[in-house]
């Protein structure tokens, strides 16, 4: 019984640790934090969310995220899958050596790497583009979606390989009509690990950004100043909260599995 309070209080503990900032955001984006013509300071208002979408640059900056973050997780997923299953189930030399070489490049702090990203996009038109946001991102998101799918792979048998090919499927037409469907939930995982990385992204998105395509994280960042106008600071944030939610929701059921597959 003893115990079994101690976690409820445990649990409770870090429950209002993380609940509690995250109510003020969503409060203070609610609440006028300067003085306008007809709203008094501290009154409650809509006014903030609705200067966000007044606002061309906070407005656009939500769709550049949405697209480059979509673009990231899609690519991550189709190169991923097909590499994953390669280290999974072939042999050659050096397979484990570049496993864990791709392992290590996903460790590499991301400003050592913004100066030479900076000039190779800049050399192929990419800059200012959510596409170019996308694209660097892969390069660290690919290795830990390959790390993660492979996991999973290597739980499924071989049998089922071999009886999907005794049935004639070759090998593309294995890995999308059956290796697919029973990895799906290493597929939603690995989707949340490699969308959060690119939502929160700062270095790359403002590196790659400068007169354009900023993204939401950018974005809030240039609102503040002499005088920051912190009701909108907090709308931008709190809406920035919504896809992250969203996500979860999609995959929730896949990672409280545990990274556990039954085929």
């Amino acid at each position: 019984m003893m115990r079994r309070t101690l976690r409820l209080l445990g649990f409770v503990v870090l429950a209002a640790f993380i609940i509690l900032p995250l109510m003020q955001v969503i409060q203070l984006s609610f609440i006028s934090t300067l003085s306008r013509d007809g709203i008094e300071r501290g009154s409650l208002t809509l006014l903030n969310y609705a200067n966000v979408f007044r606002t061309d640059r906070l407005a656009a900056s939500l769709v550049n995220s949405t697209i480059y973050v979509t673009l990231n997780v899609a690519i991550c997923i189709i190169v991923a899958v097909p590499a994953a299953y390669a280290f999974s189930r072939f042999r050659f030399r050096g397979d484990r050596a570049a496993f864990f070489t791709l392992l290590a490049f996903r460790v590499t702090p991301p400003i050592v790497l913004s100066l030479p990203v900076f000039l190779l996009f800049s050399s192929a038109n990419l800059l200012n583009t959510p596409i170019g946001v996308a694209l660097v991102h892969c390069v660290f998101n690919i290795p830990i979606a390959i790390w993660i799918l492979e996991s999973f792979i290597s739980a499924v048998p071989r049998e089922f390989d071999e009886t999907a090919f005794v049935d004639g499927h070759s090998t593309g037409s294995f890995i999308i009509r059956r290796l697919v469907p029973v990895i799906a939930p290493g597929i939603g995982a690995t989707a949340f690990f490699c969308f959060m990385f690119s939502w929160v992204e700062v270095v790359f998105a403002r590196t790659l950004t400068i007169t354009a395509g900023k993204p939401i994280t950018t974005a809030i960042t240039s609102l503040f100043g002499f005088q920051t106008d912190i009701g909108l600071v907090m709308a931008m944030t709190t809406l920035s909260l919504v896809p992250g939610v969203v996500m979860i929701w999609f995959v929730r059921n896949h990672i409280s599995r545990g990274f556990t597959i039954r085929v």
